[in-house]
């Protein structure tokens, strides 16, 4: 192999050129000694980094360049978070302290590089790394939200450059992407940021998918543009004729977005009707009454031409998103009989709309509404992560439950008083007795809503007025955690049930402990953990808790010990054997010889001895894109790339996540389910199992075929060899007359016998 020959003067020129670029995109807000400080953190890293390359093979420096360009010209921040920026990486991977930090920076600049440095260390069987960091980063938005912010533009530039990763890496960056920081761009109001990293999580989760509809969009391009120029001819004349500053542009909807609705909808690229949307950015004094009168004014001249789906009116001016987003959204209807998205906005909301929060200070000082919604949302988290989110919840969980207020939309309600609440959708009258005041809902025992009175649980819609009844008899329960959906309630119940749960934990660790000593079981962690999954509890704590309360009878830990004796009886090695990597890689070589990748799973014939399944959830079949992942109780499990579980369990266990490929070249048999649809004739039915019995030799499991005026679907069971074979079947089936379409589908199917 030729060795890769490296211009290092080359080098040293486009780093300054970068670093050069970057001075320029700040200089419209530098003060004072800013750039002095922005050369020093530059000159920081380029020191620190000066030995380090990327998988690409260039200069390291490269990245923290990259991240400060997209912090200052794509989020708007200023001097500490360029500074912060550059340094991001310095004390994860050199020797520099956040000690050294803050005494070459200041406390704020130290204070962010820690939020943004990752945990080092081992953790515990079962916990997860990635929650671990996320937890740690989170808590910092307490201080400071340039942390998150500087976070996403390091994800961004990672996802940028992902080509030069190995294929399980890329898989694993992407599923954090899209699980945890794509809702965090959103709910930021970062949404050019958030549509870039669904369709990088797209190009390497599905290539295929993407590509596919990447090349779809290519095509129709030139029809697009006509299509928008004749849709917005009649529009610009009038804005033109009532004197409006104005800018339109027509953009596809995300490479992401159209394949989501293509699947939610189980429909093809061109039967997708809303592919774009029209924005009409209007450049208006920044009184919000003004703005606000002149969005009113553009979207009249709209629906002059062209009739609205009332239906899908959306006022996000009155009423801003909690991310302060604000717009005028309308669907309606072509003279081509095509359905177009438009967006009315202002340049002050356009841009709050791209950069979100950042942008949102440099249109602090206006008094409009939008102004303390951010905010709002900001000190919503800070008390999620004061109260019941603490370091000493179970980091899954916190991220369950963050992430659970991501990607919700609000409901609008008032107090009896007429002031505004935001909640988001799903909230009952018990979270908004909590939004009002934590006594006021730990005392809530009813409500009601339009005078009418409702139970707690009630679901709350736009426009009601509620006025929260309580007594000082009433006090959390269990059964409230199922009732609430905000995280502020969730939060406060918890406080409430803590104390209460730490003395039924404490009973249930006593009695546990006493009768398993009887039973002959050495108490240990691994113990503990087999108890926490054989009866389906998600910490142990949890187990020890339903013991104390008596929803776990102590007779029960007799069937415990009879699973574990069956199961230490097995020769497979156990799961903590699979984790080692040495004792894995030793087993890998002993099976498929010295070849074999260390982290790799060959699935075939001679791996009977080792303890792996083929997942339910998804199904695989030989020839799927496939992965590896070790369980607690159940060996390793064999899920397809794709399937609906891969993403939460790359995001949160990506430690526990390892690579497989099929070796086997015996023939087998796989369980695969296939859906038809199409128009209805006598014969069919027939016709379609001649082709899988007769013809390809298929054996089927189960056939069930619904007809309706003149359309029939059919869900087919049946065992094929691997992905070619199945692949063949479906092409032979779509030929046959009256078939409209035939597509696999991951039903729960079981795996074969």
């Amino acid at each position: 192999m030729e060795a890769i020959v490296i211009d290092l003067e080359q080098e040293r020129k486009e780093i300054l050129k970068r670093y050069r670029k970057l001075l320029r995109t700040a200089k419209p807000f530098l003060k004072d000694n800013d750039a002095k400080l922005i050369k020093k953190a530059y000159n920081t890293s380029v020191e620190a980094h000066k030995e380090m390359r990327r998988r690409s093979g260039e200069p390291y420096i490269y990245h923290p360049l990259a991240v400060a360009q997209i912090v200052v010209e794509e989020i708007g921040l200023g001097t500490t978070g360029i500074v912060s920026a550059l340094l991001h990486d310095v004390v994860e991977d050199t020797d520099m302290t956040i000690d050294d930090i803050e005494r070459l920076f200041g406390k704020k600049v130290g204070q962010i590089i820690d939020g943004l440095t990752k945990i080092s260390g081992k953790f515990e069987y079962g916990s997860s790394q990635q929650a671990e960091n996320f937890r740690k980063m989170l808590l910092t938005l307490s201080d400071d939200v340039r942390v998150i912010l500087i976070k996403l533009a390091d994800r961004l530039h990672n996802m940028r450059t992902l080509d030069s990763m190995p294929r399980d890496k890329q898989l694993k960056i992407a599923s954090e992407t899209i699980f945890i920081y794509a809702p965090l761009a959103h709910r930021l109001g970062l949404y050019a940021i958030k549509s870039e990293l669904e369709d990088l999580y797209l190009k390497y989760a599905e290539p295929d998918a993407y590509r596919a509809v990447a090349r779809k969009l290519r095509e129709t391009k030139s029809t697009r543009d006509r299509f928008i120029a004749r849709f917005t001819e009649p529009i610009e004349h009038d804005l033109n004729e009532a004197g409006f500053k104005y800018v339109i542009k027509g953009r596809p909807k995300s490479i992401y977005s159209i394949w989501n609705k293509m699947r939610k909808q189980n429909k093809p690229f061109e039967e997708i009707y809303d592919l774009f949307a029209i924005r009409i950015i209007l450049d208006s004094p920044s009184e919000f009454e003004r703005e606000k009168a002149l969005c009113w004014q553009a979207y009249s001249i709209v629906t002059d031409h062209y009739k609205p789906n009332p239906d899908r009116l959306k006022d996000w001016i009155s009423t801003p998103r909690a991310n302060g987003y604000q717009s005028l959204h309308s669907t309606v209807m072509s003279k081509t009989g095509q359905w177009v998205e438009v967006q009315v906005r202002t340049v002050r909301m356009d841009e709050i709309a791209e950069k979100g929060y950042a942008a949102h200070w440099k249109y602090k000082g206006n008094n409009t509404s939008v102004r303390g919604n951010i905010e709002m949302w900001i000190n919503q988290v800070r008390e999620t992560l004061e109260n019941g989110l603490g370091d000493k919840t179970a980091a899954i969980e916190f991220l369950d439950e963050f992430r659970s207020n991501l990607f919700t939309e609000e409901v609008f309600v008032f107090t009896p008083k007429g002031e505004l609440k935001v909640l988001q959708r799903g909230a009952t009258a018990l979270d908004f007795a909590f939004d009002i005041h934590s006594e006021v809902g730990a005392r809530c025992m009813a409500a009601k809503v339009g005078g009418t009175l409702v139970p707690i649980s009630y679901v709350l819609s736009n426009g009601d007025q509620v006025e929260i009844i309580t007594s000082n008899k009433q006090k959390p329960n269990e059964d409230w955690l199922r009732i609430v959906v905000t995280s502020k309630a969730r939060g406060r119940i918890k406080e409430y049930l803590k104390e209460e749960s730490r003395r039924y934990e404490t009973d249930g660790r006593q009695m546990a402990e006493k009768k398993l000593k009887t039973l002959g079981i050495e108490v240990n962690h691994e113990v503990i953990n087999q108890l926490r999954a054989f009866f389906e509890c998600k910490t142990p704590m949890d187990f020890f808790y339903r013991i104390g309360k008596g929803y776990i009878h102590l007779d029960e830990l007799k069937k415990f010990k009879k699973y574990k004796e069956a199961k230490d009886r097995k020769t497979k090695i156990s799961t903590d054997e699979i984790t080692d990597g040495k004792t894995f890689t030793k087993i890998l070589k002993n099976i498929h010889g010295d070849q074999a990748d260390s982290d790799t799973l060959l699935i075939g014939e001679d791996m009977d001895k080792i303890d792996y399944k083929l997942a339910a959830c998804c199904n695989p079949i030989a020839g799927d894109d496939v992965f590896g992942f070790v369980t607690i109780n159940e060996g390793i499990k064999i899920h397809r790339t794709t399937c609906p579980n891969a993403v939460e369990l790359m995001s949160k266990h990506g430690n526990r996540v390892i690579k497989a490929k099929w070796k086997s070249q015996k023939e087998e048999a796989f369980l695969a389910g296939l859906r038809i649809t199409g128009t209805d004739r006598m014969g069919l039915v027939n016709d379609v199992t001649r082709i899988i019995s007769n013809e390809l030799h298929i054996n089927m499991r189960g056939i069930t075929i619904d007809t309706k005026d003149g359309v029939f679907e059919g869900d087919i069971r049946l065992y094929v060899q691997d992905t070619k074979h199945l692949d063949m079947l479906i092409n032979k089936l779509d030929r046959v007359d009256g078939v409209f379409k035939v597509q696999r589908f991951d039903a729960n199917l079981n795996v074969v016998p």
